[in-house]
């Protein structure tokens, strides 16, 4: 048995992207961004790290002074897209709404 996930094809992606509304697909990951001002922005980064070292997977994060931006991929299916990467994604959403974040 193998351990690294098994990446989604392109009509699971579409699939899973019509139950996470936000979400962007981007080549060989999803996106999404909220507005947020900084220092709410680094306590949302500081949630979603600890949930995300609870499940052993992680978005790349890009902050700004006033909007953050979550990508996530699955690195270990080669940077593809995975079922994890939509649960992560669904993980995000309910934090940035926990800490009032405005999807863009």
């Amino acid at each position: 048995m193998s351990d690294v996930p098994t990446p989604l094809t392109d009509d699971e992606i579409a699939i899973q992207l019509a139950d996470h509304p936000g979400w962007t697909r981007t080549g060989d990951e999803i996106t999404r961004t909220f507005r947020l001002r900084y220092h709410g922005s680094v306590a949302l980064i500081v949630h979603v790290a600890d949930v995300e070292r609870l499940i052993g997977h992680h978005a790349d994060i890009d902050l700004r002074w006033d909007t953050i931006r979550f990508a996530i991929t699955t690195h270990d299916a080669g940077h593809r897209l995975t079922a994890a990467d939509f649960d992560l994604a669904t993980r995000i959403d309910a934090i940035a709404a926990a800490h009032d974040a405005t999807p863009v």
